[in-house]
């Protein structure tokens, strides 16, 4: 009885009721968004709907945002008694939205105008869960049972990017949903078309665009990103809440979809066919995609489990699952133009991967890090693809490149005065740049877990990629497999070949490391350990001491920064006596040289005479233990992996002895000095590179 006295005066008075509500939506939108709203006539048509005609929206000393000339939205009565809106009709005639920025202008920039109210609830007190079941709810309350749209017009005008929308017809009748939209003119027509179940939190929507590819031309213009596809799907099968968690389960499926961005890849990348079925977990601090989640990629399928959670701390979680399956289809699955050097490759066998990631933020030196590709007994190569991993077991032509250009063709094989069999080369240089670059190189696979789990954190801490965790085999198939375009499709790319050479045994150990030596760059323009020898000792790498070794291991990370450790007498500068010690102390404790308290033939090292008349003391500094501190990281990192590797104290005890060694040899300089030699360093260097 109450609700029918309720219904009867709200229908007598909605004239007023309605007048009152329009008034107050005009007065906030001038008040909180400096929007002047003007409406030529509305009312009621019938006893739900309300009509507006010649709505026009212009924000203040700003370009009309919107002009409506027609509307009508009808509205569900009985969730209305409730305080729920829910669109039961929605037309529209003769309408458009434009978006104008021009230099730092714009007309739309209300939109993006934050309320510190609602900005510290949210970093405080919001419940992800809550929020998200109710704007999702209220989002689909908004779609209406039945939908009529003609002519309207959304336009994007700015500096670089002109983009029009023209939804010429577009409808929802009988949960059959369709519409048609003019992209540019007659550029493009895009089609979307499926079935909406709003009150059964159910879409089936797809995608298409006539007798072409859906090409968005707005990202590759502001982001530089090309994407195009034939068709996508979206489904929203199922959305509630449970318990204290969101959840939300559909399915995405995207046909011959296209790529191209410079951070991915150098060229285009293909995906035929993928799918994700997935359920989403939105809890009161996190969001994931729950590990019954499904991805798809031609045959073969996976299980991905991503968490992000973002309070008290912000912890970031992923592990990915796929279990045993074929080798071949795998290979088949990679997109098209991401691995250019693996495609057409032929297989047999079966692989199995596994991954599991998990960094805490307060604690980023506990990060976890396990990742696991396993082959299956008869897993092998039948046929290799565009490039033969192969290659480097015989004489081959090697390229370096500089800022993308060739510097030169090397022939790495006796064909090369400078070649040197690795047999040749002096053991002192050999284990000196082992025991610096990857001691575990003999025996490990081709990664060490503890060294990417250390440069993860490093990398974390510092916001920036400071540490890559290469071993040799990583920087050898970097250097001769692929190009030198720094990219996620190129790193990836890099882990699978890794992978390949060493658990199929495509080259010995020996092999690789001979190589490695002989391409590797020690200076601007010196390429490999016979022309580094004669180039700084003017010496056979057969003749080279403990001390030159050590010295060139030093300088393999910033071959180009290699002359500014010298002295013009020919010495080197006294901060590198505790690299010296460091080095030195770990080969004598794997037994390949003698304990020597003598910093391990670092007095005795002179660089050739022809080369002194280059120092250029003025450009040069005695202090460089950033650079040293990194490899000190290395050492640790790589030493953790040995089985015969000094345990973490050990190595700290060596450290601190480096540090007193590294102060006392700097008390002939003040603090002040040394960051002046410092920052002259960096200068010089940056010189250097442009030159």
């Amino acid at each position: 009885m109450a609700l029918s006295v309720f219904g009867i005066i709200a229908f007598i008075k909605r004239d007023s009721l309605l007048k009152s509500a329009i008034e107050r939506g005009i007065n906030k939108a001038k008040n909180n968004y400096n929007l002047n709203v003007k409406i030529g006539s509305y009312g009621f048509s019938g006893f739900s709907t309300v009509y507006f005609k010649d709505i026009n929206v212009v924000p203040e000393q700003r370009p009309q945002l919107a002009n409506i000339q027609s509307l009508k939205i009808g509205i569900k009565l009985w969730p209305l008694i409730f305080g729920d809106i829910k669109v039961a009709e929605f037309e529209m005639e003769n309408a458009s939205i434009t978006f104008i920025k021009k230099d730092s202008t714009s007309n739309y920039e209300f939109l993006f105008k934050k309320n510190k109210a609602d900005s510290t609830k949210l970093n405080n007190t919001i419940d992800l869960a809550d929020l998200a079941n109710k704007l999702l709810n209220k989002t689909l309350d908004k779609i209406p049972e039945e939908m009529r749209i003609n002519q309207f017009m959304v336009k994007f005008d700015n500096d670089s990017t002109h983009l029009s929308l023209l939804t010429e017809n577009a409808t929802i009748h009988n949960k059959a949903v369709n519409f048609t939209i003019k992209v540019n003119g007659n550029q493009a027509i895009w089609h979307i078309n499926g079935e909406a179940i709003p009150s059964d939190q159910y879409l089936d929507l797809k995608l298409f665009a006539e007798h072409q590819k859906v090409e968005i031309p707005y990202l590759q213009t502001k982001y530089h990103l090309k994407l195009s596809f034939d068709t996508v799907r979206t489904q929203l099968i199922n959305a509630e809440k449970n318990g204290n968690q969101f959840e939300i389960q559909g399915k995405w499926t995207i046909k011959n979809l296209l790529v191209n961005h410079p951070k991915i890849a150098a060229n285009d990348i293909l995906v035929k066919d993928a799918a994700l079925d997935a359920k989403f977990l939105i809890g009161e601090n996190s969001i994931a995609l729950d590990s019954s989640s499904v991805v798809y990629a031609g045959k073969i399928k996976l299980n991905p489990f991503i968490k992000y959670t973002i309070r008290p701390n912000k912890i970031y979680e992923m592990q990915i699952h796929s279990d045993t399956q074929s080798a071949q289809e795998i290979f088949n699955a990679f997109p098209v133009g991401l691995f250019e050097s693996l495609e057409g490759i032929k297989t047999q066998g079966n692989l199995k991967y596994d991954l599991h990631f998990y960094l805490d933020s307060s604690k980023p030196d506990d990060v976890i890090f396990n990742s696991s590709l396993k082959p299956s007994g008869d897993f092998k190569i039948l046929r290799f693809g565009k490039t033969n991993f192969q290659k480097i077991n015989a004489s081959f032509t090697y390229i370096p490149f500089e800022k993308g250009k060739p510097v030169r063709a090397i022939i790495v094989g006796p064909e090369n005065p400078n070649y040197t069999p690795i047999e040749q080369i002096s053991p002192n240089m050999r284990n000196a740049l082992l025991t610096s670059e990857d001691p575990s190189f003999y025996w490990n696979k081709g990664f060490v877990e503890e060294s990417i789990r250390q440069s993860i954190a490093t990398n974390f801490k510092t916001k920036s990629f400071k540490r890559g965790g290469s071993t040799i085999s990583m920087q050898l198939v970097k250097n001769i497999y692929l190009n030198r375009q720094k990219n996620l499709a190129r790193k990836i790319e890099e882990i699978l070949i890794v992978w390949l050479i060493e658990n199929q045994r495509l080259s010995s150990k020996n092999r690789m490391y001979e190589v490695y030596l002989n391409i590797i760059e020690w200076g601007r323009n010196i390429y490999g350990i016979g022309e580094a020898a004669h180039y700084y000792f003017d010496k056979t790498p057969s003749e080279l001491s403990l001390g030159e070794a050590i010295y060139l291991a030093h300088i393999v990370p910033k071959p180009k920064a290699s002359l500014y450790s010298w002295q013009s007498d020919g010495s080197l500068k006294p901060y590198l006596t505790g690299y010296y010690n460091l080095i030195g102390g770990l080969m004598a404790r794997r037994g390949y040289v003698v304990n020597d308290s003598t910093n391990y033939g670092f007095y005795h090292v002179r660089l050739k005479e022809s080369l002194r008349q280059q120092i250029q003391p003025e450009l040069t500094s005695d202090s460089l233990m950033e650079d040293e501190e990194d490899v000190f990281l290395n050492l640790n990192i790589f030493k953790a992996s040995r089985k015969d590797s000094l345990n973490r104290s050990n190595l700290s005890q060596i450290q601190k002895s480096n540090s007193i060694n590294n102060n006392a040899d700097s008390t002939t300089q003040t603090n002040k000095q040394i960051r002046q030699e410092k920052r002259k360093l960096r200068l010089s260097e940056k010189k250097e590179l442009i030159n």
